[in-house]
């Protein structure tokens, strides 16, 4: 298939301007775009990426980023390495954020890190840096097998609750999850539902 370049030229010069505009009004950060022959050390990926530089932005830190980066494997090493996808993706970022930011490595944690040292997100790669394990929980031990084993069984218990409102499995474990969002849903669903006309069309 042939391509026309006078079209492509068009494409490429109409997409220049809205990159401007998006630099411009702050959508887009120069410094993403960039090219940095240290990725590899910093093993950063694009999404993670743009999420740390949005957190540095919203706290006029964007001077430390260089810092965040050299962090960040940093944290990931002390967790065990947990893979660097979405939720320990964001967890390590930030981890590595407020270490920056702090001062001050792991004095301040989220509860997310915390859970993760507890247990609560499975067993992870390589064992986590042990000093730093209990400098996050103190006195509290971690997990010592499925998390999942220990809590309680919850489908029949939101099925009894939601009664109607349910109609499918995918309902009962979308109320798990999301509970407050789901529940809008299911009672919106069935509002209209019920408020379905039947109409008879007879031949006077």
């Amino acid at each position: 298939m042939d391509i026309d370049d006078t079209q492509t030229k068009k494409m490429a010069d109409y997409f220049k301007t809205v990159r401007d505009d998006f630099i411009k009004d702050g959508t887009l950060m120069p410094k993403s775009m960039a090219t940095d022959t240290q990725c590899l050390t910093y093993q950063i990926p694009g999404g993670m990426l743009s999420n740390l530089l949005s957190q540095l932005k919203q706290m006029n830190a964007l001077d430390r980023l260089d810092e965040a980066l050299l962090e960040t494997p940093k944290v990931r090493a002390d967790m065990g390495y947990p893979p660097l996808v979405t939720p320990t993706s964001q967890m390590v970022g930030v981890q590595a954020v407020t270490n920056v930011l702090q001062g001050e490595r792991y004095k301040k944690v989220s509860k997310e890190i915390k859970a993760y040292c507890r247990g609560e997100y499975g067993r992870t790669p390589a064992p986590i840096n042990p000093e730093v394990q209990k400098m996050i929980l103190g006195d509290e031990q971690p997990l010592t097998g499925r998390y999942a084993d220990s809590l309680e069984p919850v489908v029949e218990k939101t099925r009894q609750k939601l009664g109607d409102l349910a109609k499918s499995d995918e309902d009962v474990l979308s109320y798990i999850a999301f509970p407050n969002l789901a529940e809008k849903f299911l009672e919106d669903r069935k509002a209209k539902e019920e408020n379905a006309a039947t109409y008879t069309i007879v031949e006077c």
